[in-house]
């Protein structure tokens, strides 16, 4: 699996009992997508979850069943295809997944103020890490800002065209 084309959705952690269980540390907020019968790859080899335990933060992979197995695979990385990730995730109304939006030009009325490059999770809410259009470098702005994911800010987005349409946000970048 290419990992370019794939996104970091967990780590396995350190071993937890003799059976060949995991932590997972999980950097999705689906973590249905951990199931009985998925396959995830990790850079040692393809393996097929037994069960996932969510409330525990456990994983049992089938073949990896004891200690020595399970600390073989600990700190690996897991990751998944937007494919994989799009069959496997419910998006509730004004939900989207972050690869949708990363690349997306970001407008307020009509001016395009830069591109979403990033997004920052950060204990308050989500923000847009955004990369300054080169005619407001060139007028001297930032070459790049954030822009909080909240309503006051965020009007519409369109994953198809790739458009972020945004309020109150040339103020943050004339700030910045």
């Amino acid at each position: 699996m290419n990992n370019q084309d794939n996104f970091l959705v967990a780590q396995l952690g350190r071993a937890v009992g003799l059976k060949g269980e995991m932590k997972l540390n999980l950097f999705t907020d689906f973590p249905e997508q951990f199931k009985k019968g998925v396959v995830i790859s990790t850079p040692r080899g393809d393996y097929e979850i037994e069960y996932y335990n969510p409330k525990r933060g456990l994983i049992k992979l089938i073949g990896i069943d004891t200690l020595e197995d399970a600390k073989r695979l600990t700190n690996s990385k897991i990751y998944f295809s937007k494919e994989h990730t799009k069959e496997h995730c419910n998006l509730e109304d004004g939900q989207y997944f972050w690869f949708d939006i990363i690349d997306s030009k970001v407008v307020e009325d009509g001016e395009t103020l830069g591109v979403v490059k990033d997004i920052q999770r950060l204990p308050q809410c989500d923000y847009l890490e955004v990369i300054t259009d080169k005619n407001l470098i060139d007028d001297g702005f930032a070459k790049k800002f954030l822009i909080p994911y909240l309503p006051n800010f965020i009007k519409s987005v369109d994953v198809d065209n790739k458009v972020v349409e945004v309020q109150n946000s040339k103020d943050i970048l004339e700030a910045s």
